[in-house]
């Protein structure tokens, strides 16, 4: 019973660190940073439109895009020596500390962004994704030491559904100071300051939590006192690449995963484009979308675990994957200037978003060797993150080739169809027996 009640203890402080550091994902990223940083690249700009960082030529507009794709690359260079380093040393908790309060520090040093300041925008943004980043392949790590193979599903999802939940609540906190920044006598960029500090503070405090209630499991790593543990880190993630290969179910669960996930980041972060540009709805209604997938992911994220409980988490996603496919042929014939039709469309999505994601996340989690969770959930990262740029370049090239959105949006559908056929030929009884793993009793 104690070590249970201790399981337990450690599962609602896991939470909670989701909850935290969705703040940046939804205040941050997906409403205010972007417009705010063009507008103070475009103070900076020259009569052409250029800013010069490092003497290169780069057109205000395309100055934040630049900063992501950099983050992106960065990122993808990082995290599986942080993956690495924490298996190696099995300190995961004070690596999650250091890397939270690195990316919080950075979101909350965003307030002195002003005037003509987008260097400084652009390398707080570059420094505060990287270590969400990097806090995230450590935070998913502990779930094999939290919650035995047959509670992971639900313990992923009820950690998604906190995160929807927290960054909802700020958000729209946010958004209420931000529409009402007349009324309040704070101009519309001091808002966006505001609200940028609020996250990072956001993420610092409720970190407090996770690093108050996890637990070291494993024995400390001795090091060799010739060997630096970023030396003995790069060492270990060789041996993890030549490993992987070993587990070729793994692998292919990895792959689905990237195809069909890559179909969810894309539609997440092109549907405010559709929404302006193809159904001529305004910044409103889009705002209310926002809020409403994250309020629906939160409730859509404990149902699916509950439903993988007794129908399996494998035919729960591809389940949540029919849905995808659905939502986005529907997107497809949504009449112009109709808010309604869109929030529907937000519903759906939001109910399958945070359940398939979640129990995405659990499923891999099966499949790690024991002791290498770090490295491998940094692979897990990499396929999300690396690949992100190939459902916009879909998207971009049907555009170009058609001058239609509506066409456009439609060819995501081979994400999900593809991502869906490829999971439904990885036999994940194999593959978690494959790795020496125990075999859940649901599947």
């Amino acid at each position: 019973m104690a070590e249970i009640a201790d399981r337990r203890r450690e599962q609602r402080g896991w939470y909670i660190y989701d909850w935290a550091a969705s703040a940046f994902s939804t205040t941050v990223v997906a409403v205010f940073l972007g417009p705010y940083l063009t507008d103070i690249t475009e103070n900076a700009a020259d009569a052409g439109g250029f800013v010069h960082p490092l003497g290169i030529p780069v057109r205000d507009g395309s100055f934040f895009p630049y900063a992501v794709s950099l983050s992106v690359i960065l990122t993808v260079v990082v995290l599986p020596i942080v993956g690495a380093i924490a298996d190696r040393s099995q300190r995961k908790k004070e690596l999650l500390g250091i890397c939270a309060y690195i990316g919080a520090g950075a979101t909350m040093a965003m307030y002195f962004v002003q005037g003509e300041a987008y260097l400084l925008g652009g390398g707080l943004f570059v420094i505060a994704n990287i270590a969400l980043g990097a806090s995230v392949v450590v935070y998913n790590a502990f779930l094999t030491e939290i919650a035995t193979a047959d509670e992971r599903d639900g313990v992923s999802a009820r950690g998604w559904a906190m995160g929807y939940l927290g960054g909802g609540l700020l958000l729209a906190a946010n958004l209420v100071l931000f529409t009402a920044h007349d009324a309040l006598g704070v101009s519309e960029g001091h808002a966006v300051r505001i609200s940028l500090l609020s996250a990072g503070v956001w993420w610092a405090l409720w970190t407090i939590v996770p690093l108050r209630l996890l637990r070291r499991h494993r024995p400390e790593w001795t090091p060799d006192p010739e060997t630096s543990i970023v030396r003995a880190g790069f060492s270990q993630l060789r041996q993890t690449f030549t490993e992987a290969r070993a587990y070729p179910l793994t692998l292919g669960f990895l792959v689905a995963y990237l195809i069909y996930n890559d179909g969810i980041q894309t539609v997440i972060s092109l549907a405010s484009v559709y929404g302006d540009e193809q159904l001529k709805l305004g910044q409103n209604t889009l705002i209310v979308a926002i809020l409403i997938v994250q309020f629906v992911a939160f409730v859509g994220a404990l149902v699916l675990g509950r439903l993988a409980r007794r129908y399996g988490a494998r035919n729960v996603v591809l389940a949540s994957l029919a849905v995808w496919t659905f939502a986005v042929a529907l997107s497809m014939l949504l009449p112009a200037r109709s808010p309604l039709w869109f929030y529907t469309l937000a519903i759906v999505i939001g109910f399958v978003l945070g359940g398939s994601q979640a129990l995405s996340r659990s499923m891999f989690s099966q499949l790690i060797p024991v002791g290498k969770e770090a490295e491998y959930f940094s692979l897990y990262e990499i396929s999300e993150r690396g690949t992100s740029w190939l459902g916009p370049l879909l998207f971009g090239l049907v555009y170009q080739l058609t001058g239609s959105y509506r066409s456009a949006i439609a060819s995501l559908v081979v994400f999900f169809l593809v991502g869906g056929a490829l999971l439904a030929r990885v036999d994940m009884r194999r593959a978690i027996a494959a790795v020496g793993n125990e075999v859940p009793q649901r599947l």
